[in-house]
């Protein structure tokens, strides 16, 4: 059985291309019926895929959003609450919808309280706003764990179901039973690996993107427990 096989692998190899175009025009198989041919196990990864465009672009967005800080709002803040206008730089915190206004008006609900608890409240702000930033991320990373494995799973499930089918083959198998059953079977690992990177690549993009939001977050909380700071001094 191992030389029959590999008589027909060398048969393969010394099959020209031009033999490949003629007839059926099977190699000229557009991409969509090349992934209808990878068998029931695309179905998950394109699934996966579709997930994955999704939570990637929501995300893109979401933290645009979360960047688009008003270029002054922190030197607007301290102004205001330096000439003791608490109320109209709540206002002003109220009118822009990101995590670090958020958590300036938070921290200006507090004015008054001890330091420790102000800051306190503007952590635990923070913290909320670091996970509305986050969500979806670890399915996104799970996608890019899952999809080669799945692909994997449908190559091995298709080179079983084409051996089976070679072996249940009566007299010499054909080359082209044999190459059909390898190149379907393979199609779920590169669609896998395919979906899987792209997905890992998105998430790091993301990760990257949420450092730098907590960054500048970060650095308005310090910057404002700052200024409560300079009338006591």
């Amino acid at each position: 059985m191992g030389i029959k096989v590999l008589m027909i692998l060398l048969q393969i190899s010394t099959t020209s291309p031009d033999s490949l175009n003629t007839g059926t025009g099977d190699a000229t198989m557009s991409i969509f019926d090349l992934l209808i041919k990878g068998g029931y196990m695309m179905y998950p990864i394109i699934l996966l895929s579709i997930i994955a465009v999704y939570i990637f672009v929501e995300r893109v967005l979401t933290l645009r959003r979360a960047a688009e800080t008003p270029p002054g709002f922190i030197d607007k803040i301290k102004g205001l609450v330096l000439s003791g206008d608490v109320k109209g730089a709540q206002q002003s915190c109220a009118q822009t919808d990101t995590p670090i206004s958020k958590m300036i008006e938070k921290g200006l609900a507090r004015i008054g309280s001890p330091l420790k608890n102000i800051e306190v409240s503007i952590e635990n702000v923070g913290k909320i706003e670091i996970y509305k930033l986050e969500k979806n991320l670890g399915l996104l990373a799970t996608i890019s764990g899952a999809a080669p494995m799945l692909g994997f799973l449908g190559t091995v499930l298709g080179m079983i179901q084409a051996f089976i089918a070679i072996a249940q083959e009566e007299g010499s198998v054909s080359p082209k039973l044999l190459s059909e059953g390898i190149y379907e079977a393979m199609i779920t690992t590169a669609a896998g690996l395919f979906v899987g990177i792209l997905a890992y690549l998105g998430y790091n993009y993301l990760v990257t993107r949420v450092q730098k939001v907590v960054h500048s977050m970060e650095f308005s909380s310090i910057d404002f427990i700052d200024l409560l700071q300079k009338p006591k001094s």
